[in-house]
Parts: C-alpha cells; structure tokens; sequence
C-alpha cells in the first residue's frame, strides 16, 4: 500500500509540508481565499501553533507567556537567547516609549538574573543599556520594529517556514535543469516549468557564418572587444587587424594596423574598448587608438622580447612579460612610464600572463611549467607546478577561474582563490607541437572552446572533461579561438589556413 503521508513517485515528499507549502504560495500570492479554503479542506494551516499561539501573546501583550513558550518550544540554546533578547528589547522599548525608565531598569534586571552571571550576561547587559541609551537620545523612530516580523525571521522552521519556500524550491529545480542541459547557453530566465528543460546542439556556435581572409599569412591571435562590437586579430604578415561586429549581417573591416616589422603574436583590448594592444614577436608592444587606427605609442624599447600584454581595469595602466629572463614582467602607464617591475631569478621567461578582470590577480606562466598567482592587495603569491609544458592561459570574466593549455594534450581549469585541490582536466583536442590558445564563453562563461593542431575546433561544458561539440572547417592548425562576450552564439577562430572564421548556431531547422 503507497503510503498516504507522502507524495511523489519515489515518495520523497511530505504531504503535509507540500500542502503547507502551497498555502503559504497561495497568500503570498494574493489568493486568501483559496488558501483559506485549501486550510479547511485538508486541515493543515500555514502557520504552526506555536506561531499562533506566539502571535496571541504578544497581541495581547502577555510577555510572560510569550517568553514560556519560547523556553519550552525552542530547543537550540543560541536562537533560543537571540529570541527573548528581541523580546525584552520590545519590552523595554515599550516602557521607554511611555517615558517608564524604572519599569524598563526592571526588565533588564529580570532578564539578567534569568540569564544568570558569566559572558553572556555581561553580553546582554551591554545590548540593553545601549538600546535604553540610544532610545533616550533618538526617540521611538530609531528602534520601533514589528516584533512578529522580527520574530519570524529568527524562528526556525517548521514552527515558521522561509518566505516564499516553494517559489525558491521550484528556482532550484529550473536551476538543476539548467546546469544538466550540456547545450544551455542562454541568459534569459523565462522557461516553461510544463515540461524538462533542454537544449539542443544548436544553442551553441557550430556552423561557419562568415569567412574573413584579410590576411596574407597565418593568423595567430583573434580577440572580442569586451563589449562585443569589434574582433581584433594578428598575423604572421606583421599585421593586426580591428574588425567591426553589427548587430546583425557580417563583419566588416576596420582598421589594418601596419607598423611592426615581424609577426603579431598576441593582441588585448583596453577594458574600456578606446586601446588596442599589439605584441610583435620577439619585438616591441604598441598601443593602438581604435577609433582612429593611429599608433599612440610604442613601448618596450628596453625590453624587446615582448610575448603577451594585459590591462589593469582602470584602461590607465598595464602590464608585459618577456620572455627574456633579464628583464620579466614591466607595469606601465599610458606615457611608458614604468610604475612598477618584476625581474630576478625568481621570475625567469615569462611566457604568458593575465590580469583578472578585477585587477586584483596577475597570473604568469614561467619556468614554462609553473603558474604565479600574485595578489595585488595582499601582495602574496601562490605558485601551481604542472608536469607538461604550459603554452598559454585565459582568466573567466568573473576573475574566479583561469585555464591553460599543456602540451600533453589538455586543458586544466583552476580555481583563482586557491580552493581546488586538483584542477577540472578537459581533453580531446590535439596540441604537442605549438601553441594553442582556449576560452571561456557562452552564457555565464558555461563553456570552454579551443584550438587544435587537427584543423577543428573543440567546445566543452565546463561541467564535462569530453567535448560537447568538434567544430571542422579549417584546413591547417587553429591557433586561437575568442568567444563575443555579448552575444553568446558568437564565436570567432584564427588558423594557419590564412583565414578567421565566424561562427554562429546553425540555420538548419530541427526536422
């Protein structure tokens, strides 16, 4: 016989907290009557007695009563105490309220000796005569509450429930579909709660929209701008080259940025979108003006082995690392003025860093297999050792995660506040000889994309260490990938093919 105390197939779920539950939904909803009659038909009330029997206390101000039934129903000792605290404070702001200072002195010397003497008395006491204090001074205006709301936030369940407990519970279900649908990338919250959530294929970018092939030799490096408008690219032509992205139709090109005499191997867009940053390789950096295409400034004189560049949030200041052991990571201003270095054997070839998108983590790769986390407003580090070679890392939008690639294969995802023991591992793609760069993207940065020596491109859930999908269009190594961080259907990849491809959800209809 199914037993009549619990619904559900499995039987997990209490009738009654359901149907108190439904109640409680249907009042806060505006529905009294049906919650009334709800109430009468099935004989369970929303509010316990206890809360009833709470609430006729201190309605008819019957403090003592009210303080029985807290002592008797409220069995952990900390709520307990927090409880008649709130309780007595109503008290002696009462008397106070009525300018009865001697009446409200008795009160706390009742709840003291209650108490008995120790911390916690001495605790109270120190409340007391601050709330009889502060009254004096300020008036009832300061400190009148009501009670019962008070109250109800601190009593625990099931004498009173959390408000609005289904509509929480139901979020939570919609979540946990959420977070099972491998495809999902969308930030819209409307769903249908008529049936189970689930994506499809196509809810990810996995058709090629737009072919851009600009460029006269391999494309190295491709970058969205943080506000979606434009792509960034570089190239083994000595190039960089700002791309405009519409809001609907095809990208269009911008700006060819001409100046460096070898290949561009990385590029960063100022926080604010004006700047462009170019690394040459083995050569100097430049600050481009996006709107105008003019070089702004050339650094790095000193320094010209220059492998990767990041911003600081304030779009003022910034930093490079070199791979030159001498010389390491230089923080400049927008003039070239050095603000700050780090060098010494401590720091030798840096090969890639990153500035988390709140400023406060700079993390480098150096020694080519070991991680610096350094935080600026603690001025610590932490250093994370791998066992294969690091060829590149990206840091999540949040500033909560950063991910690298190994020369063995894989992609680890690691925790920036140093949580995680061992890293998320992601795998699939082919990486043993050159340098492969990866991404976060899509709606709340749910996935990770990534070159690959074999020509195709590999997108992963971060929940799962298989690919969700295999992207193939190109014809030689794909480099770099870069996901629009504003439109997350948008994903952008550059290849020795000579070529960047634009890719979007496919236009094919479900049959």
């Amino acid at each position: 016989m199914p037993d009549e105390s619990s619904l559900g197939p499995n039987g997990l779920i209490k009738r009654q907290e359901f149907v108190r539950l439904i109640i409680q939904s249907l009042f806060s909803l505006g529905y009294n009557k049906s919650a009334s009659l709800l109430e009468s038909e099935s004989g369970i009330t929303c509010k316990s007695s206890q809360l009833k029997l709470l609430e006729s206390h201190i309605h008819n101000f019957n403090w003592d009563e009210c303080v029985k039934t807290v002592t008797e129903e409220i069995n952990e000792q900390q709520t307990r105490n927090r409880i008649l605290f709130l309780i007595y404070r109503y008290r002696i702001f009462e008397f106070l309220r009525d300018d009865d200072f001697e009446s409200a002195l008795k009160v706390l010397q009742k709840r003291v000796s209650r108490l008995g003497v120790g911390v916690e008395t001495e605790k109270v006491h120190n409340l007391a005569c601050g709330i009889i204090a502060t009254a004096e001074l300020d008036g009832d205006s300061s400190l009148q509450g009501d009670l019962l709301v008070e109250l109800k936030r601190l009593l625990p369940t099931p004498i009173t429930l959390p408000e609005r407990r289904l509509e929480h519970l139901v979020e939570l279900a919609v979540t946990a579909q959420w977070d099972s649908c491998i495809y999902h990338n969308s930030n819209e919250a409307a769903i249908s709660l008529y049936e189970d959530h689930c994506c499809s294929r196509d809810q990810i970018p996995n058709e090629t929209v737009q072919i851009l092939n600009n460029h006269e030799n391999e494309v190295w490096f491709v970058q969205f701008s943080n506000n979606g408008h434009y792509l960034a690219s570089s190239s083994s032509d000595c190039t960089a080259i700002i791309w405009k992205v519409p809001e609907e139709g095809i990208l269009s090109l911008k700006h060819i940025l001409r100046s460096h005499q070898n290949p561009v191997s990385f590029v960063s867009w100022s926080p604010d979108d004006k700047m462009l940053l170019t690394c040459g390789n083995e050569e100097v950096l430049k600050l481009w003006d996006v709107e105008t295409g003019i070089c702004m400034h050339t650094f790095g004189d000193l320094i010209p082995v220059v492998s990767s560049c990041a911003w600081f949030p304030d779009s003022k200041r910034l930093v490079c690392a070199s791979s030159d052991p001498k010389k390491c990571i230089y923080m400049w201003d927008l003039q070239g003025n050095e603000l700050e270095a780090w060098r010494g054997v401590r720091m030798p070839k840096v090969t890639d860093l990153a500035l988390t998108p709140d400023g406060e983590h700079l993390i480098s790769v150096c020694f080519e297999k070991n991680i610096r986390i350094f935080n600026f407003r603690t001025k610590t580090e932490r250093i994370i050792k791998e066992e294969h070679v690091i060829t590149s890392l990206s840091v999540s939008r949040d500033s909560e995660f950063f991910i690298i690639n190994l020369n063995s294969q894989e992609i680890h995802m690691h925790d920036i506040a140093g949580n995680w023991k061992t890293p998320l591992k992601y795998m699939g793609h082919k990486q043993g000889k050159y340098v492969i760069r990866s991404c976060f993207g899509g709606a709340n940065n749910m996935f990770i994309a990534s070159g690959s020596e074999d020509s195709k491109i590999y997108i992963w859930n971060r929940r799962n260490c298989e690919p969700v999908e295999i992207l193939s269009g190109h014809l030689n190594n794909v480099n770099c990938v870069s996901w629009n961080p504003k439109r997350p259907h948008m994903l952008a990849s550059a290849s020795d093919d000579q070529t960047i491809r634009i890719w979007g959800p496919s236009r094919r209809k479900n049959l």
